[in-house]
């Protein structure tokens, strides 16, 4: 027996939704571009690296979904949350480092942040598009 459509809500349930996780998505990207770029410029022992070179390898691929975000392009803060799950596995591993457990946590936290809040948006934008089109 097939399972019964369940309904949709309404555009008053889910713009409202879409927006406070929209915000919080931004708060976990914006956080995780700082953190990234303040450690690196701040504590981080390159061993004679060139600095520039190695935030800018850090930082591209985050970069290159700002357009899509900060458009809030339902699709790009879906890729991204595939993205952003490289920078949680670094700050997992970055953790078990010694003297860098607090920079690895931070890492981690604002990638869990935006990808939690990521989901929620994708979600609900989604459904606040089918709702718009007619939809029930």
């Amino acid at each position: 027996m097939a399972k019964k459509k369940k309904p949709l809500p309404s555009l008053n349930y889910l713009l409202p939704r879409c927006r406070i996780s929209r915000l919080v998505a931004l708060t976990g990207y914006v956080g995780l571009l700082l953190s990234i770029l303040g450690y690196n410029l701040l504590f981080a022992d390159l061993h004679g690296a060139n600095p520039v070179i190695v935030i800018g390898v850090q930082l591209l691929p985050l970069l290159i979904f700002l357009p899509g975000v900060i458009t809030a392009h339902v699709r790009t803060h879906a890729w991204l949350a595939f993205a952003i799950n490289l920078y949680f596995i670094q700050g997992v591993l970055i953790c078990f480092q010694p003297g860098r457990l607090e920079y690895g946590l931070i890492m981690s936290g604002f990638s869990v942040l935006y990808f939690v809040a990521a989901l929620y948006f994708i979600r609900w934008s989604f459904q606040a598009q089918r709702v718009a089109r007619g939809e029930t």
